[in-house]
């Protein structure tokens, strides 16, 4: 075993080196700690909201570990909530998850103004070494992640191309990626210490690289390490119960939330109309918009298929 963990530590090496950026998106999280500790002098930068999220602790720890040059932009709400507008038109959705897509933003555009051009990330770990929680409950996971790989998306794409900043991924480093995907699944799902953990094999590999509650740390989505979840509470403050009762009325849309309509609210005026699906497309059975015949989520309003239902 200790070969192999050799072997998966050359290959990223090697994938982070072929996609080298000056700067890195670093939550602090165990991803994208892992490309910024084969990331050489590329500065690491942070982002967080006033004094929420956990993932500021995170980050100065690796900082410290690794003697990084890093940078912690501290966001006030006012600010995070300008923001959502222009990330909806960039991404043109409403998708919920518009709060971590704003944390992606502010990170890129607090680069952009200190002179980087371009920036590492840790997108596609999760989705390559069955990091994400709900993984562990599907069960025919494998089928499910290579149908996962053939629709994967990412948003610091499209936003860093807006930005005018190049987005490099060392774990969608098309050798990286092929490698990767042939580990077996009981290496990137096995039990340590009587719990069961997603990335093992990525925990294990990477001991003595970076410290052990780096490695073992649990799963934070983006908008609750930098403390962008609290971005719900204020949204929703912002339309009445009444209001939301009264006007999600005029628009064939299932809405899920106070939160869900505010956000397609801007991008009717962003953005405009939903788009019609193509004639190869199915139709999202919640807003009506086009989607991939193997697509489980639609890109503009959020809507994901359960597995078991496909």
């Amino acid at each position: 075993m200790e070969k192999f963990f050799q072997e998966l530590k050359k290959n990223f090496a090697e994938a982070v080196s072929r996609n080298r950026g000056k700067g890195v998106l670093f939550s602090g999280g165990l991803d994208s700690a892992l490309v910024v500790s084969y990331s050489g002098k590329s500065k690491a930068i942070s982002v967080g909201l006033e004094s929420y999220g956990e993932d500021r602790y995170y980050a100065e720890r690796v900082a410290k570990f690794l003697k990084l040059d890093h940078y912690h932009n501290i966001v006030k709400i006012e600010e995070a909530i300008a923001t959502i507008p222009k990330v909806i038109k960039i991404l043109k959705s409403f998708d919920p998850a518009i709060p971590n897509d704003v944390t992606a933003y502010l990170g890129l555009k607090c680069a952009k103004d200190m002179g980087i051009g371009s920036m590492m990330t840790g997108d596609g770990s999760d989705e390559i070494f069955a990091g994400y929680d709900f993984m562990l409950k599907i069960k025919d996971l494998e089928e499910y992640m290579a149908r996962m790989h053939s629709a994967m998306q990412f948003s610091s794409n499209k936003i860093g191309e807006a930005l005018g900043i190049a987005i490099k991924q060392p774990f969608l480093d098309k050798e990286f990626a092929y490698f990767s995907r042939g580990i077996d699944l009981d290496l990137k799902i096995r039990k340590e210490n009587g719990q069961t953990w997603g990335k093992w094999i990525l925990r294990k590999a990477f001991e003595g690289v970076l410290p052990q509650e780096i490695l073992w740390q649990t799963k934070r989505p983006l908008e609750y390490g930098s403390g962008m979840t609290e971005l719900r509470k204020v949204v929703e403050s912002l339309i009445s119960d009444k209001e939301f009762e009264e006007d999600k009325k005029k628009y064939p849309i299932k809405f899920w939330n106070k939160e869900h309509f505010y956000y397609y609210r801007i991008y009717r005026e962003v953005v405009g109309e939903i788009p019609l699906p193509k004639e190869e497309e199915k139709t999202c059975r919640c807003c009506g918009a086009g989607m991939y015949q193997s697509a489980f989520h639609c890109k503009v309003c959020g809507d994901v298929t359960e597995w078991k239902k496909i």
